[in-house]
Formats: C-alpha cells, sequence, structure tokens
C-alpha cells in the first residue's frame, strides 16, 4: 500500500467520523424541537398561573362562621374559631390522632397540633382545603359530626375543630395550604 493510499484512507475514516457526527448532532436537535411543544404543554395554562395566589378578604367573616372560597378548582375552608372550638382542638392528645402530621403545605414535617395547623399564633384563623382526604368529597362544616368539627357524610369521616381526621375512613388531616396574612383583613393564599 502505498503511501498516498493510507492518506487516503485515514481521510475517509475522518470524513465517516465527520457524517456520522453530523448527522447524530442533527437528529438530536431535530428530537429536540420535536419534543419541547410536549413538554411546554405540560407547564400551567395562564388562567391557572394567574390563579395560583390570591388574595382573600376576610373582614366580614364573624367569630363561629366560615367562609368557603374556590382556589385552583378545590374548595378552601376559612374559619374564625370560637374560644371553644380553639379550646376543644388545643386539649387533644395529638398521639390520639390517626394522622398525626399537620399536613401543613409550607412545612410538611410539623406535626398536627393544633398551633401547626392554625394561621396565626392565638389559633383563630384555620385555613384548610376542603376536600376529604378518604375520596374527595367536600366535608359540611359548622360543628357537623362527632367532634365539632366537619362531617362528609359520603363515607361518614368526621374531622374535629382543627380539620384533623378523628373517625372514619379519611386517612389524613384536611390539607392547610400555603397561607398567610399579608394586612389585618387579608389573607393571601399560595
Amino acid at each position: 500500500m502505498s503511501h498516498a493510499e493510507d492518506h487516503a484512507e485515514d481521510h475517509g475514516g475522518t470524513r465517516r467520523d465527520f457524517l456520522y457526527y453530523a448527522t447524530a448532532g442533527t437528529g438530536a436537535v431535530a428530537a429536540g424541537a420535536a419534543v419541547w411543544p410536549l413538554v411546554n404543554q405540560m407547564n400551567p395554562s395562564a388562567d391557572v398561573t394567574a390563579l395560583s395566589s390570591i388574595r382573600v378578604d376576610v373582614a366580614d367573616v364573624e367569630v363561629g362562621t366560615q367562609l368557603t372560597i374556590k382556589w385552583l378548582g378545590k374548595p378552601v375552608f376559612i374559619r374564625r374559631r370560637t374560644e371553644g372550638e380553639i379550646e376543644a382542638a388545643r386539649a387533644v392528645d395529638i398521639s390520639t390522632l390517626t394522622d398525626t402530621m399537620g399536613q401543613n403545605r409550607a412545612n410538611m414535617a410539623l406535626d398536627a397540633s393544633d398551633q401547626n395547623r392554625t394561621l396565626d399564633e392565638a389559633g383563630e384563623w384555620l385555613v384548610m382545603i376542603g376536600v376529604c382526604t378518604h375520596l374527595g368529597c367536600v366535608p359540611i362544616g359548622n360543628a357537623s359530626g362527632d367532634f365539632g368539627g366537619w362531617f362528609c357524610p359520603c363515607h361518614g369521616s368526621h374531622y374535629d375543630t382543627a380539620g384533623r381526621i378523628r373517625k372514619g375512613p379519611a386517612p389524613e388531616n384536611l390539607w392547610v395550604p400555603v397561607a398567610e396574612f399579608i394586612d389585618d383583613t387579608t389573607i393571601k393564599l399560595g
């Protein structure tokens, strides 16, 4: 084999390698361009993003009453509890609960003590997702059920005045969303 033939074979191998990498690169770019619309369509729509954080005026919520609003397609209970409801919730030994976790979306490591579920330190304001954790029904409030809180008539789940499951098939306490007071009468959800 002559030196010229040897050089031509090296050049052919280099050209083959170039064509291989160029084709693979083009294929990767084309695949990325095809997949991007599929990935992007999984992002929340503009209307959902706009509603992911809302402000609720609670100035007219009287002690012992509840306001129910819709947020992200779910009912949210905002209850201004009475002194008796607060005392009943704080008197519960959490080791006796079905679910000893707070289900507080702001900090999932918190236990189910009443103080970890309320919006304010005094415990007057309780904000919860109003969906039964058994099969997604909406519990009835205003001192319903055996523990003075909420009752889900579909399958018999009873929640106490802190929204903790006390009796029935529900496996978890009602969830506490991320919420905060941004002034004396406005709660921000999300």
